[in-house]
């Protein structure tokens, strides 16, 4: 990098701390300076080139700068259309709604109405706690420990803290970290019966819940993905008591799972649906679909400005599309497969890697404290009511391949409880990845899970460069961690590791390369 490169890349990451609130979270950690991106690919100032695994925190399905996406937008400008029209119908508006129906789950697609709510998800998850609740006539929603429904205080409280009309913290089912200390079959079991009995308690003496509202897969949890047959169980609880489910699509969904939507994996048809990020091609738009018998216009409904981005749904009709034509969630389904697969195998080498999971490419690699356990788990009691008849086959025996974390299970069991989150190598291997060319996300317990957000168009080439770099970022922080080149090693041969020159790797081989 030339003296003249490097010091207006230094004076651009110099001014902004300056002039910038302390609130900002990804540029403290990467301290890049993006000037160019395509695909997967950004350069910044300094001339150095990174593999994104941010995709803009997961809207971008179609990587940086896609052809379809500058196509619609350039088309939205030369057309002379209007770039702002509140809700007025307008032709780019009409296209992207008829896309959107397209892709929905049948049995929700039939019956739909589509609201756009304004430019940010958070706008979509008000709307839908709003509509559940004048259409109910009813207050509470329920909501599950580890989920992120937005940054308003309204998601806040129900991801979080509970409030005067919220009963928020549901036990979410997951095997490594199973609130009931038992995790597979029984630990979802036992989640199930205690949200049912949340839905119950509300019908005590007071009316319903006005609404459930879950995620298939938790992001920012650290990608942990639930059961599908606890998902029909909390679907078919959800119609027994005619309280609304609420399906939170944001980031799971425009087949960033595997599937088109998230929810699809488990049949499971909600009531609603907040979605936002990918939907918009990149730039901010979020809707909220809903079941048609829902369509009440909220007293308090607030009018939001900017719900009318028609560059947003343009780019957001031709993201849709080309996801669908070309059968990019199925793509990601059997390459996130791969990926962790080969991740499994970093988990065999490195004892500070404590769980990999995910689910299509939203993949996450959970890092602990080798060597330390936490104090004996205490864990979540089952209701009474919760014990009685606890019937682990109603859960199918063992998750899909795809998204198993049975390694991580019987590590749990064994030792009675996981090694506590190790959110400093966590940081360590982001920072690592960050020399090695790679963007990587940060998240879960205590930002202690490194997660992978590529995006759909992700090429064979570039799945290998990115386990290749992630896995020689691990052994560096291992070596440094433990003090000796193989003290943090298993002593096994890892299948996932940095390639020497002529050298192929699992994914290579694989695919035949």
């Amino acid at each position: 990098m030339s003296v003249p490169v490097r010091a207006a890349h230094e004076a651009v990451l110099r001014r902004q701390p300056a002039r910038e609130t302390a609130a900002r979270t990804y540029a403290r950690a990467l301290p890049i300076v993006p000037v160019r991106a395509r695909g997967m690919t950004i350069e910044g100032a300094d001339g150095r080139r990174y593999l994104d695994c941010l995709s803009g925190a997961g809207a971008l399905a179609l990587g940086h700068n896609h052809p379809v996406v500058l196509e619609a937008i350039r088309g939205v400008l030369d057309s002379g259309a209007p770039l702002h029209a509140l809700d007025l119908a307008t032709p780019i508006q009409d296209a992207f709604v008829a896309e959107l129906l397209r892709t929905l789950p049948p049995g929700l697609a039939d019956h739909a109405r589509v609201r756009f709510c304004g430019p940010g998800e958070n706008d979509a998850v008000e709307a839908a706690f709003r509509l559940v609740r004048a259409a109910t006539g009813r207050a509470a929603v329920l909501a599950f420990s580890g989920a992120r429904h937005g940054m308003s205080d309204e998601a806040a409280a129900l991801s979080g803290e509970a409030g005067d009309t919220h009963v928020a913290g549901l036990p979410y089912p997951q095997d490594y970290r199973c609130p009931f200390g038992v995790g597979g079959p029984r630990g979802a079991e036992l989640a199930a019966r205690r949200a049912e009995s949340a839905l119950d308690a509300h019908g005590l003496g007071g009316p319903p819940p006005a609404g459930m509202i879950l995620e298939a897969v938790q992001g920012e949890n650290g990608a942990i993905p639930a059961p599908d047959a606890w998902m029909r169980r909390m679907r078919e609880a959800t119609t027994a008591r005619a309280v609304p489910l609420i399906a939170d699509e944001v980031q799971t969904g425009v087949g960033r799972t595997g599937a088109f939507w998230a929810v699809e994996h488990s049949g499971v048809v909600p009531d609603l649906m907040v979605l936002s990020r990918a939907i918009g091609g990149s730039l901010p738009l979020a809707v909220l679909v809903h079941r048609d018998d829902l369509d009440v216009r909220p007293s308090d409904a607030p009018a939001h400005t900017f719900r009318g981005n028609q560059l947003a749904m343009a780019a957001g009709t031709a993201t849709l599309t080309y996801v669908r034509e070309n059968g990019l969630a199925a793509r990601a389904a059997t390459l996130g497969t791969r990926m962790l697969d080969q991740l499994r195998a970093l988990q065999e080498e490195f004892v500070l890697v404590g769980d990999v999971r995910g689910r299509g490419l939203m993949i996450g690699v959970e890092f602990v404290e080798p060597g330390m356990s936490m104090q004996p788990m205490q864990p979540m009691q089952p209701m009474e009511s919760s014990e009685a008849g606890t019937d682990a086959a109603a859960y199918g025996g063992p998750r899909p391949a795809a998204h198993t974390t049975a390694d991580g299970l019987r590590r749990r069991t064994a030792a009675g409880s996981p090694p506590p989150p190790a959110p400093g190598i966590a940081a360590a291997v982001r920072r690592e990845c960050l020399r090695r060319g790679l963007l990587v996300d940060l998240g879960g317990p205590h930002m202690s899970v490194v997660r992978l957000l590529p995006p759909l168009t992700i090429s064979d080439e570039q799945a290998t460069a990115v386990l290749d770099r992630l896995a020689d970022a691990i052994r560096t922080v291992a070596r440094a961690h433990s003090g000796s080149p193989a003290g943090s090693h298993r002593p096994q041969e890892a299948r996932c590791r940095h390639r020497r020159p002529g050298e192929r790797t699992e994914t290579a081989a694989l695919r035949g390369g």
